[in-house]
């Protein structure tokens, strides 16, 4: 994974609206390392949670990167959306439904944060492909 891959974004007018989507962990390590199919993506609006920031954090961290863990944080966590007690239920009963798919409880909380948002779920995580309301791009 490269530093040229942390994703900005770009500086739009008020006019022109930005589409916005719920980056997952998975998104922004694709970002992170230049994936092509990820390149579309690259002038979208943010929306993700602390609990990704930190997944991608720790997983910087884990592959003795901290250059690269703090550059994401302080890159990504302005994108931070907070969810209220509503995700919570609604997250714990998805992740009892796709208990088989061995789906974590952050993106329980992602995929439900987004539906509550109206936007778009950006992951390619085999456990989300074909569900409702995600954008799958591998």
């Amino acid at each position: 994974m490269t530093l040229e891959g942390i994703y900005t974004l770009s500086e739009d007018s008020e006019e022109q609206k930005i589409r916005e989507l719920f980056f997952d962990t998975y998104a922004f390590y694709e970002i992170i390392k230049e994936n092509k199919n990820y390149l579309p993506y690259g002038d979208v609006g943010i929306v993700t949670s602390k609990l990704n920031i930190f997944e991608l954090y720790n997983g910087f961290l884990k592959s003795k990167n901290g250059e690269l863990a703090e550059i994401s944080l302080e890159k990504y966590y302005p994108f931070v959306a907070d969810f209220d007690e509503d995700v919570i239920k609604n997250a714990a009963k998805l992740k009892l439904l796709l208990n088989k798919r061995d789906v974590s409880m952050t993106d329980c909380i992602g995929y439900c944060l987004a539906k509550q948002l109206g936007i778009k779920f950006l992951t390619g995580d085999d456990a989300f492909e074909g569900m409702e309301n995600v954008e799958f791009v591998k």
